[in-house]
């Protein structure tokens, strides 16, 4: 089965950065205010998808105080999350359909291994039957922690708010929306979220962003 360019490097990186701002103008100007973009890799496995689902709809700060409540408390292997008192794992900041969706990722036997080898698309709905692991979770998983080049996650708010910066759009662009404008930017998708997200974080600064 053919997964796709694996992004490994910074090389793999910067490879998909020039190809974006050869075909998109836009993309150029973006790459000229962001500079080199980062590597954003993780390892894979459990810690790295439980990550993603405490991530779930909060901002980079939040997740990462209860992740580091959670790493103090010994609480992110799947042999000690699935043993653990939910209070204990409430007392970490997770909430309660979060403490159901940890457990159940923690007893499900997934097979961290074999998703390595399956295509994007098989990856995602892998990911998405498990209870509380919605399509945003299984993309960033595809693309931070496999590395995978061409994955988008059209529903993530800051990509969906820089897109609509950088390409001088009156609104937001729905899921729908920029995932279409995503096609564009195949096989490099995954570069292309990464560029947005350093350019939301510039604009940011600049104007502000809505909620």
């Amino acid at each position: 089965m053919d997964v796709g360019r694996i992004i490994i490097s910074e090389a793999c990186v910067q490879e998909g950065a020039e190809w974006l701002a050869r075909r998109e103008a836009r993309f150029a100007e973006a790459l000229a205010a962001t500079g080199p973009l980062p590597l954003r890799r993780r390892k894979d496995g459990f810690e790295a998808l439980l990550s993603a689902v405490v991530s779930q709809q909060l901002s980079v700060s939040a997740a990462g105080s209860i992740w580091n409540r959670l790493e103090a408390a010994g609480l992110v292997a799947p042999s000690a999350i699935a043993v653990a008192d939910e209070d204990d794992l409430r007392a970490c900041g997770l909430s309660r359909p979060k403490i159901r969706y940890a457990k159940g990722l923690a007893e499900c036997g997934l097979d961290f291994e074999a998703l390595r080898a399956l295509p994007n698309d098989a990856v995602i709905a892998e990911l998405t039957a498990l209870k509380g692991i919605g399509k945003w979770t299984a993309e960033i998983y595809a693309m931070a922690s496999l590395g995978r080049a061409d994955v988008f996650a059209a529903g993530d708010l800051a990509l969906q708010e820089s897109a609509r910066i950088l390409f001088g759009m009156q609104e937001r662009p729905a899921e729908k929306l920029l995932a279409e404008m995503a096609a564009d930017w195949s096989p490099w998708r995954s570069v292309a979220a990464r560029l947005l997200w350093a350019y939301y974080r510039i604009a940011k600064d600049r104007e502000g962003i809505r909620s």
